[in-house]
């Protein structure tokens, strides 16, 4: 009796549920409606009034598509009785939901998350370029370890030079004979190199800054409120102008200006005659001389081979900023937004629980009443029926009455007879066939 009692509650309760699971679906299919308007709007090119109503009638489709499958999955999957049915409208239902996503929720999700998806996009993007600025600005400025080098070098050039001419302290003679003059011609080149990569460092000290002040721009767009598209657009000419300079950063470096200079050192290396006046001293002198050449060979070979090391680090690889709208951002930065992707999948298929309720409710109902009585599945509507049809019956097996006989007129001699009366029907219980009561008509939720 107490499952006779639970199937009947849950009947009625599927029953006085059923304005509010429309109601319910009506909810979650215009939600779903109009965050689809704004992220297809997103998407849409052209004037207003064309974008306005193409969105429109877009998400009232999607509206409508929604509430009828839903609707359609409620009245029908908790009906399926055998496990072939069921199970195919189950397959059904993945397929709609799978097409649900694809039409709806990532729409949903670039309403809910785009302009988001897009700040971080711009972030990213951020970061790209303020690593590609650093990397340029740290090759340009790697010829500028050489400078303490080649200062040494230049100075100690100038003062063999000078003690040469003072003290004769290379080849024992004092005056400015040749060993003088290719010392100072050594230290001319040095410090030529020197003023060539002071100067470039100049150079590169602006772009850097300017490099920065496009930098501090961008990062003011990217955390800066308002819409996303404007931001966007001032965000793009920023990045046009920062790739400019780290381009004229990568062509200023002085490395190649050293590897050549280090090469000229060698390879150009003019020697003069001794001028000494004695054979003696001419030979101290080509002593010198070479001795000279060995050392200058040598700091040719230092400086080629630092530059050579900083041209080999990797070049930055010239980077564009590619605009992403906020559907696109969605995709891309998925695994960022997963509680929006959740919340905008949940917006479309929440009413797939709301279906397996009602199949979970409607199969408890069948097995109730399997194990009720037939007493048990008449209400008193399908009770006063019965009685009405058989009534009914009962009143088609009795004789029509006779109608009264008419009164004579006056001064008529004949008496009319009066007609016998009829012998009334007795309705035997043998002559009564039971009514079969027929099952109560289940009322569909």
């Amino acid at each position: 009796m107490s499952e006779a009692v639970t199937a009947r509650r849950l009947k009625d309760h599927a029953a006085s549920l059923q304005t509010m699971t429309r109601f319910v679906l009506a909810t979650l299919a215009l939600a779903s409606g109009v965050y689809t308007y704004l992220g297809v709007r997103s998407l849409l090119d052209g004037s207003a009034g064309i974008v306005f109503f193409a969105a429109i009638v877009y998400s009232a489709a999607v509206s409508v598509g929604i509430y009828g499958f839903w609707t359609y999955l409620m009245r029908f999957l908790p009906e399926m009785r055998d496990g072939a049915s069921r199970l195919a409208l189950v397959a059904v239902m993945a397929v709609g939901s799978v097409m649900i996503v694809a039409m709806s929720s990532w729409l949903n999700a670039a309403a809910l998350a785009g302009s988001a998806a897009v700040e971080q996009h711009l972030a990213e993007t951020l970061e790209g370029y303020t690593s590609d600025l650093e990397q340029a600005h740290s090759n340009a400025l790697g010829a500028l370890s050489l400078l303490p080098d080649i200062q040494r070098a230049g100075e100690r050039f100038a003062r063999l030079a000078d003690e040469e001419r003072s003290s004769g302290a290379l080849t024992g003679t004092s005056g400015a004979g040749s060993v003088v003059q290719l010392l100072s011609q050594m230290g001319a080149q040095m410090r030529e190199l020197e003023a060539n990569i002071r100067g470039s460092q100049d150079l590169v000290g602006t772009l850097f800054r300017e490099g920065q002040e496009h930098l501090a721009a961008m990062r003011g767009l990217v955390s800066a409120p308002g819409a996303i598209a404007p931001r966007s657009d001032s965000f793009a000419e920023q990045a046009v102008a920062l790739a400019g300079v780290v381009s004229a950063l990568q062509q200023t470096s002085i490395a190649p200006s050293v590897a050549r200079a280090a090469a000229d050192l060698s390879g150009g290396f003019i020697a003069p005659v001794a001028d000494g006046s004695s054979a003696d001293l001419a030979g101290r002198q080509d002593q010198v001389m070479a001795t000279i050449r060995a050392s200058v060979d040598a700091q040719s070979k230092a400086l080629s081979d630092a530059a050579a090391e900083i041209l080999a680090q990797p070049r930055v690889v010239e980077r564009r900023y590619v605009p992403l709208s906020s559907a696109e951002a969605v995709l891309r930065y998925a695994g960022d937004f997963i509680p929006s992707w959740a919340g905008a999948i949940s917006i479309d298929l929440l009413p797939g629980v709301l279906v397996a309720m009602l199949g979970v409710v409607q199969g408890s109902i069948r097995r109730g009443e399997e194990r009720m009585a037939d007493a048990d599945r008449i209400t008193a509507a399908d009770m006063f029926r019965s009685i009405e049809l058989h009534e009914a019956l009962l009143a088609r097996g009795r004789p029509e009455r006779q109608p009264p006989v008419p009164m004579s007129e006056p001064g008529t001699t004949e008496t009319a007879k009066e007609a016998p009366p009829a012998a009334p029907r007795a309705a035997s219980a043998e002559n009564v066939t039971p009514l079969a009561l027929s099952e109560r008509k289940r009322q569909e939720p």
